[in-house]
């Protein structure tokens, strides 16, 4: 049914947790800000970082630019690798691999880091490449990700594709390039989320995506 299977990578393919909440520790204590609960940080994980700092913590746009780079000044050099993949993922990643599947990481994360966590876990040899957001936040949202991993792939038959992640902007960022979408229950959204913004299906664990495609 699907030729080509687009994953999210924070919340699907690895937990990313706490290299995220240290680079939102690191970002709050340079404003002298009091850190949020463990529990809040969380949430955070998915959204774009404008989005997170601009949008749901109300920074103005300069602050918002330098809490970025305060983010990813611990980010780049420890966070990126304070990770790890979700135990069943490189088995997956095999098998589908195995069954002719065209694999693609399309993530809102910069493109940059995102190379170096799939090189770093050793799960480079099961993609046909990696789609990130740009460091200057352009191709910042996921619909902008997805569009260019389109044509990166040179996709023209969008019924062959399958977005899957574990926010609701990996469906929406499907729905608005026209493609089907899986949502995994695993990662740092929820069921009603993904109801909510319409999930074509949804998934508690990888190896339900199977009987899928």
């Amino acid at each position: 049914m699907f030729d080509y299977l687009f994953f999210d990578l924070d919340g699907t393919l690895t937990d990313p947790a706490e290299g995220i909440t240290n680079s939102f520790k690191h970002a709050f204590k340079s404003f002298g800000m009091e850190v949020p609960s463990y529990e809040t940080l969380l949430t955070f994980i998915g959204p774009p970082l404008p989005v997170t700092f601009g949008e749901i913590l109300g920074f103005s746009k300069d602050k918002t630019d330098e809490a970025v780079k305060k983010y990813r000044e611990y980010f780049s050099v420890k966070g990126l690798f304070e990770n790890k993949v979700y135990p069943e993922i490189p088995e997956l990643l095999e098998n589908l691999k195995k069954a002719g599947k065209k694999l693609v990481v399309a993530t809102s994360k910069p493109e940059e880091y995102s190379v170096k966590i799939i090189e770093h876990f050793g799960l480079t040899k099961y993609f046909e490449n990696v789609c990130g957001s740009c460091m200057d936040e352009t191709r910042g949202t996921k619909d902008q990700v997805i569009s260019y991993a389109l044509k990166r792939n040179n996709i023209t038959d969008k019924s062959k594709v399958l977005m899957i992640g574990d926010r609701f902007h990996d469906i929406d960022g499907a729905k608005k390039n026209g493609l089907k979408s899986c949502g995994v229950l695993f990662g740092y959204g929820n069921r009603q989320e993904l109801e909510e913004h319409g999930a074509d299906y949804i998934i508690s664990d990888m190896k339900e995506l199977y009987n899928i495609i």
